[in-house]
This record gives C-alpha cells, sequence and structure tokens, in this order.
C-alpha cells in the first residue's frame, strides 16, 4: 500500500457527553464523558487505521492537554508524529440532547503557533523520505498563514507526491495555488470561488471544472452531507448518493469519507470507486457516537449498497 501521510495544524481532544435536555441556568446532569483525538488530518489517520490501512499522522501538540492527546492517538494504535509547541492543545465539547436527538458541536480555537514552530513543521515534512499521499487536513490554529498549504502543494511536488487538501476559505485558495491532486470543499466553499452563496447541480460542475482546467486540481470531490458526494474531474461528474441510515452523530463523518477515499486510492482503486468507497466510510461514521468514526464492515456494508444502487440507476 501507498505511503500516507497526515497533518493536523490545529487538533482538539473531542470531549463527547449528552444530557436529557439542553436548558440555561441549571445544573445539568452530564453522562459520562468520551475523549477522543480529533483533528482532520488525525481523524483522517485514524480512519484509515481502522479500515486496515497504514498512515502517519503529524501534528502540533502542546501543554498537559497535548500530552493527553499524545496518550489518545497512541491507544489506538496510530502512528504518529507530535510536533511540540508552547500552548496548550485545545479541547472541543459535543453534546447530545437526548431529549429532542440534538447535537451541540462547541469548537475551541486553538493555541497560537509561533513561526518557528510552524516552520519545523514544514521542515519536518520536508525532511520524510517516501511520500505517496499528503494529506493536509482541517482548520487553521492562530498564528499559522493560509499559505502554509501552498507550501504543503510545493513540498508534494518536489517529492512527487499526491496532495489532497481538505480546508476551507482562504487556506483552501492557497492549498489549490501550487496545484493539488484533490480538494474537498463542501457546497458552500465550492460557491465561494464563483463569489455566489450556492450552486445547482450544473453550476457545480461548471465552477470545478474551472479550477480543473488551469491546472489547479485534477479531483474536486464536492461534500454534500447527508447527500453523499459529487466527483468531478475533467471527463467524469458523477453523483454519489449516500445511503439512507439513522445518524447518531455527524461528527468526524467528513473525516471518514476523506479517509475512505484516499485509503481506496493507495490501493489502486480507480476514481469513482474511491469517492463510493468514501461517501460509504462518511455514511457509517454517523452510525457511532461521539468521534468514533467509520466501522470497516459498516463501510463495506453500505459500499455495496452503493454500487448496487448506482449500478442500477445506469441500467435504467
Amino acid at each position: 500500500m501507498s505511503s500516507i501521510v497526515t497533518i493536523t495544524l490545529n487538533p482538539a481532544i473531542d470531549k463527547s457527553t449528552s444530557v436529557p435536555a439542553l436548558r440555561p441556568e441549571r445544573k445539568l446532569q452530564c453522562s459520562n464523558p468520551t475523549y477522543e483525538p480529533g483533528g482532520g488530518g488525525v481523524n483522517v489517520a485514524r480512519a484509515i487505521i481502522k479500515l486496515g490501512g497504514d498512515a502517519q499522522a503529524i501534528y502540533l501538540a502542546g501543554g498537559h492537554s497535548g500530552k493527553f492527546y499524545d496518550a489518545l492517538l497512541s491507544a489506538e494504535g496510530v502512528p504518529a508524529l507530535s510536533l511540540p509547541i508552547a500552548g496548550n492543545t485545545r479541547e472541543n465539547l459535543i453534546i447530545t440532547d437526548t431529549g429532542n436527538d440534538a447535537q451541540y458541536r462547541f469548537d475551541m480555537p486553538g493555541p497560537v503557533v509561533d513561526t518557528f514552530e510552524w516552520q519545523h513543521l514544514l521542515e519536518v515534512i520536508r525532511n520524510i523520505d517516501h511520500i505517496d499521499y499528503l494529506v493536509a487536513s482541517g482548520s487553521l490554529a492562530p498564528g499559522i498563514p493560509a499559505d502554509i498549504f501552498a507550501s504543503f502543494s510545493a513540498i508534494a511536488a518536489i517529492k512527487g507526491a499526491r496532495f489532497i487538501a481538505d480546508t476551507s476559505r482562504d487556506a483552501l485558495k492557497q492549498a489549490i495555488r501550487e496545484g493539488a491532486y484533490l480538494i474537498k470543499p463542501n457546497l458552500r466553499e465550492l460557491a465561494g470561488f464563483a463569489g455566489v452563496d450556492t450552486l445547482n447541480t450544473d453550476e457545480m460542475v461548471d465552477v470545478a471544472r474551472q479550477i480543473i482546467f488551469k491546472k489547479q486540481c485534477e479531483v474536486v470531490v464536492v461534500s454534500m452531507g447527508g447527500k453523499g458526494a459529487m466527483l468531478i474531474t475533467q471527463h467524469i461528474a458523477v453523483k454519489v448518493p449516500a445511503p439512507d441510515v439513522t445518524r447518531v452523530s455527524t461528527v468526524g463523518a467528513g473525516d471518514s469519507m476523506l479517509a475512505g477515499i484516499v485509503y481506496s486510492l493507495a490501493k489502486d482503486k480507480e476514481i469513482l470507486e474511491a469517492v463510493q468507497f468514501g461517501v460509504a466510510c462518511g455514511t457509517a461514521a454517523t452510525l457511532n457516537a461521539g468521534t468514533a468514526l467509520c466501522k470497516k464492515e459498516d463501510a463495506q456494508f453500505l459500499f455495496e449498497e452503493i454500487c448496487r444502487r448506482q449500478a442500477l440507476t445506469s441500467a435504467l
């Protein structure tokens, strides 16, 4: 299997709990919390390991919470390289109101990362001998410039690696400045490239192909949440619907989807099959509480269902 390295610039300990009802100005009795190591690239690596693949997670961590984060990730058996920073690794809070089956997600901003710290991360990546897929996913911690994603792209090009980016705003635009293999915007983020608020299907394809024709990337996978994803290349424009399931939590679903795509590509699967498996993994993640991500058996079952449905649709 190809060598996969993921990058996380703003990891977080995801603390999940539940209450019978979320009400103001009351002392609420919470269930026993669960703690999981979160953040885009780390979640991608975690999911790839769960699927039976190999991936190394590189991330910034600091303080007592950073040491706890390292321990959580180590307990899952994820190969990782933790780069020290002065600030404390952030902690996010996910609360489920079991009374109305609603989930509330509180994302903290993260510690300030100084120039030496993020430049050290770049140097570490430059010194890795062999990378086939370099995956930069998640938000920027305060202090890290958006053009670091352009630096990741340039490093990937030098190493002959495929660069995959899943981020937002200026960081997403910087990610394709030096060229990328694949980007995974949501519909709102893709619309931002056209300076509009939303896009229909035809407009989605047009905007994605403008990016592709400018040689800024080869593949655009538009994440559509519970509706699945849209795969767009120079020659392909295919919607991959997500199967209908009873969703428990959507935390980590997008990261699981990206993990399924990268895992499949690393096994030399065609891009359509990779995105189908990615949608299956993203859907599988919603079956689990907290940020437990996808389970391999669930993903495989849902993948077969997606393939069956798309085969039937094509035959009609």
